[in-house]
C-alpha cells in the first residue's frame, strides 16, 4: 500500500480561480522512498507540501483528493499527523517556537502528551545522534542558521515520523553546511526507513540518493523519473528545468556522450578520468578574467579597521574588517554561517554602527552624509529576508510606494519585466512563493536607482533558470555604472559572475581575488565543476569551463 496517493489533485487560490496553482497532479509515494520534488519558482512544489498536512494546507479551491495509508487525509486526526507527518519549512525561524535548545527538542513530544520518562529518552537520543550535545542549553536566539535548521529537523524527528517533508531546507546555509544537513536527512532515509519528500535547489547533494525524482511546470507533473533517467528526459523534452540538473550531468550531455551518465562529482571525476585516459591534455587552462586587487587605487566603498560588537559586552562580531571594492564591478563575499558577513553590509548601511574604524563611500566617510542623502540614489540593500520589505497588500501597491510622486511608469514597467513579476502584480506579496518574494523584493530595491547595491543572499530561493536572468540585471546594472556588493552562500553563481569573491572568516576578510584563482586554491569551498575536474584541469571552475577544455582536448 502505498503511504501517500495523490489522485486529480488542483488547487487555485482566492480570487485566482482561473489560474490554478495546481493542475491535476498524480502520483504515489511508497514508504521508504526518497522522492525529490524540483521545478521552478512558483511552480507548485511548495503549495503542493503543504496539502500533505492538513494545518497547512492553504486556503483555496481544491477538487482531487490525497490519500494517507489508503485513507483520506482529511480523515485522519491531527494527532496522528503530527506524529506521523513531519515538515521542515524554508525558514527555521520561522518554525521555532521556544527559547531554549533542550526544550524546542521537548516541545513537539510535549504536545502530544508523551510521558516524561519516554521524552526524556527521546531527546536524549537525538540530541545524541545530530549532535546537540555541545548547545542543549543554549538559547534558541544565539544559534546559526544551520543549527536552527538541524534543531527543527532533531525535533521533528524525536516525533518519530513516518514521513519527512522538506521545503527547500538548505536555502539559507553555506555550502559546507547544507551538505552535512542533506547528509544527515539521506542517513535518516536509509538507516531509519523514513520516507523523504525534498524539495531542492541543490541537486548535486541528492539527485543520487533519491528513488525518483518528480518535476513541476506550471502545477504539472512534466517528469517521473529515477535520477539515473531524469536528464536524459528532461534534455529530450527540452525542458528550463534541464539548468537545474547536477553539474556531472549537465557537462556529460554537452560534450560527446560515453559510458553512464553520472549523477555526482566522484562519478563525474571518474567519467573524466575514463574519457581522457591516455590522451595527452593539450589545452589545460581556460581564459581568466583580468582584475588586479592592487590597482584599486580609489573604491567606491572603503572599509577600514571595522570593529563592531552587538553587546556592550558581548563578543567581537568585525573584527578589524578591511575591503576595497573597485566601481562597476560584481563583488561577492563568501563564508559559514554566523562569520559576520550580513553585519558588515548592515555596517555599510550604517544599521549597526562600528565602535572603532571608518567607511567610506566615493572618498567621503558615511557620518558626513546627511540624513537620508546616503539612500537617495546612492545606496540600496536586499535583505536576506525579504517579506521585511512588504508594507502593502498587493505586489504592485508595493512597488508603486517607491516611485512616490515621481510619475515614472516606464522605469516601474522595466523593472517589472527584468524581474518576471508581471503575473505577481495583484498577488498579496505574503502569498507568494520564495523564489518570487526575492525577485518581488529585488524590484522594490531597484526602483530607488542605486549608485551602489547591497545584495544578501539575493539567489536564495531563486531557481537555475532565473539565476541566469537575475545575473544578467546584474550585469546590465553594472554597464549603467552600478556596483554590487552580494553577500552568497552560492559559490557556483559566484564562481560564474563576479569580478572578485572575498572570504569572510572569524570577523574579517582573509583574502580577496578573481574567482578563478579564488576556487581553484579551495579544496571544499569551491565549486563542483572544480572538484571533478581538478585533477585533469588547472583552472576549470564552472560548467562551461568543462566543456570548453573537454572539447578543445576531444
Amino acid at each position: 500500500m502505498a503511504l501517500f496517493e495523490i489522485k486529480n489533485l488542483s488547487f487555485s487560490y482566492p480570487d485566482y480561480e482561473d489560474n490554478p496553482v495546481l493542475k491535476s497532479v498524480n502520483f504515489n509515494i511508497n514508504q521508504g522512498e526518497f522522492i525529490t520534488l524540483c521545478g521552478k519558482s512558483g511552480s507548485g512544489k511548495t503549495t503542493l507540501l503543504k496539502h500533505l498536512k492538513t494545518v497547512l494546507t492553504p486556503y483555496g479551491k481544491r477538487t482531487g483528493e490525497i490519500l494517507y495509508k489508503g485513507n483520506r487525509l482529511e480523515d485522519v486526526d491531527l494527532r496522528t499527523q503530527s506524529s506521523e507527518i513531519g515538515y521542515v519549512m524554508q525558514n527555521p525561524d520561522n518554525q521555532i517556537v521556544t527559547d531554549k535548545v533542550w526544550h524546542e527538542l521537548a516541545f513537539g513530544l510535549e504536545s502530544l502528551g508523551t510521558p516524561q520518562d519516554i521524552m526524556r529518552l527521546r531527546v536524549a537520543e537525538m540530541a545524541s545522534y545530530f549532535g546537540i550535545q555541545g548547545w542543549f542549553h543554549r538559547d534558541v536566539a544565539d544559534l546559526s542558521g544551520g543549527q536552527k535548521q538541524l534543531l527543527n529537523l532533531a525535533s521533528i524527528m524525536a516525533m518519530q515520523p513516518k514521513v519527512l517533508i522538506l521545503d527547500e531546507p538548505t536555502s539559507q546555509l553555506d555550502p559546507i553546511a547544507a551538505s552535512d544537513f542533506l547528509n544527515t536527512i539521506k542517513k535518516i532515509n536509509r538507516e531509519l526507513g523514513t520516507t523523504i519528500i525534498i524539495t531542492e535547489h541543490r541537486l548535486e547533494d541528492i539527485l543520487s540518493a533519491s528513488d525518483r525524482v518528480i518535476v513541476m511546470d506550471k502545477g504539472s507533473v512534466v517528469a517521473d523519473d529515477a535520477p539515473a533517467g531524469i536528464g536524459e528526459h528532461l534534455k529530450t523534452i527540452s525542458s528550463d528545468m534541464f539548468e537545474a540538473m547536477p553539474t556531472p550531468v549537465k557537462i556529460y550531455y554537452e560534450v560527446e556522450k560515453n559510458g553512464v551518465c553520472p549523477l555526482t562529482v566522484r562519478d563525474g571525476r571518474k567519467w573524466l578520468s575514463e574519457s581522457f585516459e591516455g590522451k595527452d591534455i593539450k589545452v589545460s587552462k581556460v581564459e581568466e578574467k583580468s582584475f588586479d586587487l592592487e590597482e584599486v587605487t580609489n573604491p567606491v566603498l572603503h572599509l577600514k579597521e571595522l570593529w563592531f560588537r552587538y553587546e556592550k559586552n558581548g563578543e567581537d562580531i568585525l573584527k578589524g574588517t578591511n575591503l576595497k571594492v573597485k566601481s562597476n564591478t560584481i563583488h561577492t563575499i563568501v563564508g559559514g554561517n554566523g562569520t559576520g558577513k550580513s553585519t558588515t553590509l548592515k555596517a555599510i548601511c550604517n544599521i549597526c554602527k562600528p565602535y572603532r574604524g571608518k567607511i567610506l563611500i566615493q572618498g567621503k566617510a558615511i557620518d558626513k552624509y546627511k540624513s537620508g542623502e546616503l539612500f537617495n540614489g546612492m545606496l540600496a540593500m536586499l535583505p536576506q529576508n525579504p517579506q521585511c520589505l512588504f508594507v502593502k497588500k498587493t505586489v504592485r501597491e508595493d512597488l508603486l510606494e517607491m516611485i512616490g510622486k515621481r510619475d515614472d511608469t516606464r522605469i516601474l514597467d522595466e523593472v517589472v519585466r527584468d524581474c518576471q513579476i508581471e503575473s505577481l502584480l495583484s498577488a498579496h506579496p505574503f502569498d507568494l512563493s520564495g523564489g518570487e518574494q526575492q525577485r518581488v523584493a529585488l524590484a522594490k530595491v531597484l526602483l530607488t536607482n542605486p549608485k551602489i547595491l547591497l545584495l544578501d543572499e539575493p539567489t536564495k530561493g531563486m531557481d537555475s533558470i532565473f539565476k541566469i536572468q537575475f545575473a544578467d540585471i546584474l550585469n546590465r546594472l553594472k554597464d549603467r555604472g552600478v556596483t554590487i556588493v552580494m553577500v552568497s552562500h552560492d559559490v557556483e553563481f559566484c564562481a560564474r559572475y563576479a569580478d572578485c569573491v572575498s572570504m569572510f572568516f572569524d570577523g574579517g576578510i582573509i583574502t580577496s581575488n578573481t574567482p578563478h584563482r579564488f576556487f581553484v586554491e579551495n579544496s571544499f569551498y569551491t565549486t563542483a565543476a572544480n572538484r571533478m575536474s581538478r585533477h585533469i584541469f588547472d583552472n576549470a571552475i564552472t560548467n562551461e569551463d568543462v566543456i570548453e577544455l573537454c572539447r578543445k582536448n576531444q
